[in-house]
């Protein structure tokens, strides 16, 4: 296994657009299967301390569903108000049916 990345799901449990929760290393993370990839996203909203896993994800964007602000799956950058800050996101590996992420920011 590649060092820092922890198995976090296998790839036919994710179902397209439906954010899933994990813990990696103690970090709340959702994990979005969107637009033939798989994307890693900090679960929390950076307005509000809420689970974007429980929200929308259409067209590489996850919505957070208390106040609508939205998330791309790319980059943690805020679509728009109320948010205004990013939310980070992790990197994903696939490795046969088996998605791993790190949370470690390696120098």
């Amino acid at each position: 296994m590649t060092a820092g990345f922890v198995k976090v799901a296998v790839l036919s449990e994710l179902e397209e657009d439906t954010p899933k929760r994990v813990e990696v290393d103690g970090v709340a993370v959702s994990i979005v299967s969107a637009a033939g990839e798989v994307f890693a996203i900090n679960d929390i909203c950076s307005h509000a301390n809420v689970s974007l896993s429980e929200g929308e994800v259409e067209d590489c964007m996850i919505e957070c569903w208390l106040h609508g602000s939205r998330f791309d799956l790319r980059t943690g950058k805020p679509s728009g108000l109320p948010a205004t800050r990013p939310v980070p996101v992790y990197p994903v590996k696939i490795e046969g049916d088996d998605v791993l992420v790190s949370v470690t920011q390696e120098s």
